[in-house]
């Protein structure tokens, strides 16, 4: 897994490519977030439209992602994830816990409401 950040409308995007396994990407990935909270950015969407495949060590580092920006006083959304990987959110009743949208302008614009 890769991921690259840019910013839109004072909201991080950051853009994953490659397969949601957990292991050291939850690491890296658990880092970035930690180094945004120090850095007063807690406004986040996470751009899945390059991720293929997601496991359950996937979705608890999305699931930690969502707790820590949230116990930062901000958001973490997810957008442009596959049909796939919105079945699987679907399945293990996490619809709830992580807010998903089709694209990132969707999400980013979520934020100004």
């Amino acid at each position: 897994m890769k991921f690259s950040t840019t910013q839109q409308n004072n909201v991080t995007v950051i853009a994953i490519e490659g397969n949601l396994m957990g292991g050291p990407d939850a690491t890296a990935l658990h880092d970035k977030l930690v180094e945004l909270v120090e850095a007063k950015a807690t406004r986040v969407v996470l751009d899945l439209s390059g991720v293929a495949i997601i496991n359950s060590s996937g979705l608890g580092m999305l699931i930690k992602g969502v707790s820590t920006m949230k116990e930062a006083g901000g958001a973490l959304k997810l957008a442009g994830a596959s049909g796939k990987i919105l079945e699987l959110i679907k399945i293990t009743k996490l619809t709830g816990v992580l807010q998903t949208y089709p694209t990132v302008a969707d999400a980013v614009a979520d934020f100004k409401k």
